[in-house]
């Protein structure tokens, strides 16, 4: 990795908000780089994020998304024709995601989910490997469920493809524990399914539909005494557990009903896939499920993904489980 020498002078704020813009700040003493663009994905136009410049600082400023919250990287140019990204090393506030850590910039509207700081105990569970000859494999399950739940009380699981990110990156199990021990949610389990190869898996994979409804989902209910089934996932992962339900329709839901089960949607209100979600509320809708669609002021990233659980996931939860 290189480095770039900054002599320690006093700190200046390398991102800020004044009012409709945003100014972002490198610093580049004796000019070592032959530019500095901003990497981004809240839809600003690719003429406008080359920065500019200064004395010895390259600068840019940009209108304010229309997003609550900002992840960034600075890609820099060097005059070697090398480039690097990196986070913002004058911001100290990152997240981390699914290729890395990000920095982030959160607006004045921006106000983080209250139940990321409720006290709870943060459950148990346990983690095992369902055999899938279909996909010549294996895929890892880890359970979840609250704190003195024992194996045989009949519970609903929440099964979550990418589980295991999910977890880490957006604290899914944080909010279920949260949730039960605030009495805002339903007493419930989750299993947490770890993706494997989730391109071609994820991807309409009639085998790995077929895996999943008949031998990975089942495998938890011959440990734990289960009840109505609810499927999440996201992106690619959340398309997978439609095309499952829709090829195995007693997959989630009640075992033994057949009845279109409730959906709820949400998506980024400037993501570039936001009218295909739109279509597919409207196509779900069309074919008899009760569908709720939800847009929100992010883009395509866990943290969009966890601010979300509440109240939309909360509410889904609420109306399977009771």
């Amino acid at each position: 990795m290189r480095v770039i020498d900054v002599p320690e002078v006093e700190p200046v704020a390398s991102a800020w908000v004044d009012g409709a813009a945003v100014t972002f700040r490198f610093p580049d003493p004796g000019r070592r780089l032959a530019g500095v663009r901003l990497s981004q994905d809240v839809r600003i136009p690719g003429d406008l994020l080359d920065f500019h410049g200064a004395d010895d600082d390259w600068e840019l400023t940009v209108d304010r998304p229309p997003v609550t919250r900002m992840e960034y990287l600075f890609e820099l140019r060097y005059r070697d024709g090398g480039v690097e990204t990196v986070t913002d090393p004058g911001n100290p506030e990152q997240v981390p995601g699914a290729f890395g850590p990000k920095s982030v910039l959160e607006f004045p509207s921006y106000r983080p989910p209250r139940w990321l700081t409720a006290d709870a105990e943060p459950g148990q569970g346990a983690a095992f490997e369902v055999p899938a000859g279909s996909l010549d494999g294996a895929i890892a399950v880890r359970t979840w469920a609250p704190a003195g739940v024992r194996d045989d009380d009949e519970l609903p699981p929440l099964v979550a493809h990418d589980g295991p990110e999910y977890d880490a990156l957006a604290c899914l199990t944080g909010y279920l524990a949260a949730g039960v021990a605030g009495g805002w949610l339903p007493r419930l389990r989750a299993a947490l399914l770890s993706p494997g190869p989730r391109d071609r898996w994820y991807s309409a994979y009639p085998r790995y539909a077929r895996a999943l409804a008949r031998e990975v989902i089942p495998a938890p209910d011959r440990r734990l005494a289960t009840s109505v089934r609810i499927g999440m996932g996201t992106s690619l992962g959340a398309l997978a557990m439609l095309h499952a339900h829709r090829r195995f329709p007693r997959t989630f839901g009640p075992h033994d009903r057949d009845r279109p089960v409730p959906v709820t949607l949400t998506c980024g209100a400037i993501e570039e896939n936001v009218d295909n979600n739109r279509l597919m509320a409207q196509g779900l809708r069309a074919r008899g499920y009760p569908v709720t669609f939800h847009e929100v002021p992010d883009v395509h990233n866990y943290t969009a993904w966890r601010d979300a659980f509440d109240p939309y996931l909360t509410r889904l939860l609420r109306l399977v489980c009771g």
